[in-house]
């Protein structure tokens, strides 16, 4: 087949192609600029060999600005590009839209402003961070490989952070006490993960799994205020507990399954070479974190509007 499109196809069309494969018979040329190859997992250095897996399609030995060229071909690293710089552009939408309609429709106060700013902010961010490294990791240096590995890193901190900040401060909107107390251990928890996940030491395939156990741990700590949270308002029946709980536990199904499917390189392991370019195990979990923040912050604006249209002097504030 290979053969039969070589004949058909101009040759400086040639020359930039590169054949992928679709099953088992057929073939399509993926376009490349110049000095841009795909390589088979065999062929990559030992710093990409994080799937084996996934076995075709990756770039490597790139300078940065072939790096950033490479924004613009078919390779097994761009929908895990692009489903977060959607992601980011999603975000900063959804920033102007508040900033501008639903705050000002809410009469909120200054703070509503700082929250949602932080919060956004904090996704955006951790967007950009896994924009950057999926798009440079591909770069001929080891050294710099890493250094945007643990901004990715760094930047999944700061997208739990935003999650974090207006969950605790719409939930005890009526408590300043515990309001502060969680903020602060939130904040001191992120930023010591944040610090280890940039250290040098950490950034190995040797430790891969403490840095999952260690984002896994920081995310099940939410329980610890939701549980509170629901307690402080009177328990399972009441009504404000009846509407968020639900929202609550989706947040933290599709949390699980992003991170299970992380964890086990799910589907590519039973279909290995499959699923080189879409459906890998990574770009599930990529669209999974954007459709998990745009979740959170609808459930943000639910929860804003409910506070502001009950006094704190109606609610249990224990």
């Amino acid at each position: 087949m290979v053969h039969l499109l070589s004949c058909t196809m101009p040759q400086k069309l040639l020359k930039s192609a590169h054949f992928i494969e679709l099953g088992n018979y057929h073939y399509w040329p993926v376009l490349v600029p110049r000095g841009i190859r795909l390589y088979t997992y065999e062929q990559i250095p030992s710093f990409l060999k994080d799937n084996p897996y996934i076995t075709d399609g990756y770039r490597a030995y790139l300078p940065s600005k072939l790096c950033l060229k490479s924004l613009f071909i078919l390779s097994n690293e761009t929908v895990n590009i692009w489903s977060h710089l959607l992601g980011f552009f999603l975000f900063f939408g959804l920033g102007i839209y508040d900033m501008t309609i639903v705050l000002p429709e809410a009469n909120a106060s200054r703070d509503d402003y700082v929250i949602y700013s932080v919060c956004l902010f904090c996704f955006q961010v951790c967007m950009l961070c896994s924009v950057g490294y999926h798009l440079f990791c591909c770069h001929r240096s080891e050294k710099a490989n890493r250094r945007w590995l643990a901004l990715d890193y760094a930047g999944i901190a700061i997208g739990i952070l935003g999650c974090y900040v207006p969950a605790v401060f719409y939930a005890f909107y009526c408590n300043e006490f515990w309001r502060q107390v969680y903020l602060i251990m939130v904040l001191a928890m992120i930023l010591a993960v944040f610090f280890a996940q940039i250290h040098p030491y950490y950034l190995t395939q040797r430790w891969y799994s403490l840095r999952a156990l260690i984002f896994c741990c920081v995310s099940a700590y939410g329980l610890i205020p939701t549980i509170h949270w629901i307690w402080q308002n009177g328990g399972m029946s009441a009504p404000i507990v009846q509407a968020l709980v639900p929202r609550i536990f989706v947040m933290y199904f599709m949390g699980a399954v992003a991170f299970f499917l992380y964890v086990t390189k799910i589907p590519e392991r039973y279909f290995p070479g499959q699923v080189n370019y879409i459906g890998s195990s990574h770009q599930c979990w990529h669209v999974l974190v954007v459709l998990m923040f745009y979740w959170w912050h609808q459930t943000g604006v639910y929860i804003t509007q409910y506070r502001h249209n009950q006094p704190c002097s109606e609610l249990i504030s224990t």
